[in-house]
């Protein structure tokens, strides 16, 4: 007698729209240091035009991939759910992870705002399991959405009685 393997539906949830816009910030800040270094090494030493093109050439590729590519790329990756008994998480753009935390593991539930997302109305959940893989996280949530997942996690694990270990 055969069994069919069980195949788990990927979680309901996206992101907030704003997500995008989020990423792409973050992309932006992170480029403006190597293209200032560039800018300086230009300016400092002018006999290396070739290399200095190059490595410009090379930059404004990757700047361009990692800008316009990528935030639109993880906001179709991107899953989250909240069920009484699990957390379901799927995150990545080229390595795609899948996370199940079963809630009777749940320690806390903690928000965090960098100004980034307090600009854009946005929060991460980060919720802290008995487990070995590390916290699951849940990144650009609208602020309202975070805070009643929040709450949801909150009471959901009081209702396991587990010692989360």
């Amino acid at each position: 007698m055969s069994q069919t393997p069980t195949v788990m539906a990927g979680p309901a949830w996206r992101p907030s729209s704003k997500a995008k816009l989020l990423w792409t910030a973050q992309a932006v800040l992170g480029w403006v240091i190597p293209f200032v270094a560039q800018a300086i090494w230009a300016l400092v030493d002018g006999g290396h035009r070739g290399a200095q093109l190059l490595v410009l050439g090379i930059s404004l590729v990757l700047a361009v991939v990692s800008i316009g590519v990528i935030p639109w790329w993880r906001y179709a990756v991107h899953r989250w759910e909240i069920t009484d008994e699990a957390v379901y998480t799927r995150v990545g753009w080229i390595t795609q992870e899948s996370r199940v935390a079963p809630i009777s593991r749940v320690q806390t539930v903690d928000t965090e705002r960098g100004p980034l997302e307090r600009l854009l109305d946005l929060a991460t959940v980060t919720v802290t399991t008995a487990s070995s893989a590390g916290a699951v996280t849940i990144s650009a949530l609208d602020r309202p959405v975070a805070e009643r997942t929040v709450r949801q996690l909150t009471e959901i694990a009081a209702r396991h009685r587990g010692d989360a270990t």
